[in-house]
């Protein structure tokens, strides 16, 4: 599904309902009062509408650096009541993130399913906190690498139909084929 068919899917119906989420949270990426977290949510690419996905992020904003890299901001504000939200619905489901440089724990990944909904302000997707729940997902060290390569392998089908079964994904193989796009699908 293209951004613009979830885009349109989710006009008519105003959300995108049960699906399994990641939650990245930095420790840092908060206001200095912590009233607001800045968080990396992305579709699970387990969940049946990850596969064929060249980005997972429900929010992606291309910007250019001074020097003129290209970079993608992908986390989107929500509340501190709404970070709890996220967190007393994924329980355990909760992985540890570490930095690279010394492996320190610099964040946490939640696992969660909630229902998905155009931004208010800004642009992307956004989740409804009030209705999240259990993910059928758990997050562990492998999570990430195993987003990048559902996002990898969606980029590099020539037709944009994807065959890759992600680990534990119950789904069929073949998916519905994806436009032909260089910018990021969700978000």
């Amino acid at each position: 599904m293209t951004k613009g068919a979830i885009m349109a899917q989710l006009k008519g119906k105003g959300a995108m309902t049960g699906v399994n989420l990641i939650a990245k949270v930095y420790d840092s990426a908060k206001t200095k009062d912590g009233t607001t977290h800045f968080i990396d949510v992305q579709v699970d690419g387990r969940d049946h509408r990850g596969p064929g996905q060249t980005n997972l992020h429900l929010k992606s904003e291309r910007t250019t650096t001074e020097d003129g890299t290209v970079r993608y901001e992908n986390q989107a504000p929500y509340s501190a009541s709404q970070l709890q939200e996220i967190k007393n619905a994924a329980g355990p489901k909760q992985w540890p993130l570490l930095s690279r440089k010394d492996g320190q724990r610099i964040g946490t990944m939640y696992s969660f399913k909630g229902d998905v909904m155009p931004a208010a302000r800004g642009s992307g997707l956004v989740v409804n906190t009030k209705s999240v729940g259990s993910s059928e997902f758990k997050v562990d060290a492998t999570t990430l690498d195993h987003q990048h390569d559902c996002m990898r392998a969606a980029r590099r089908t020539p037709t944009g139909t994807t065959l890759v079964t992600p680990p534990g994904s119950q789904h069929g193989a073949a998916l519905e084929p994806m436009a032909d796009v260089g910018e990021p699908t969700v978000g």
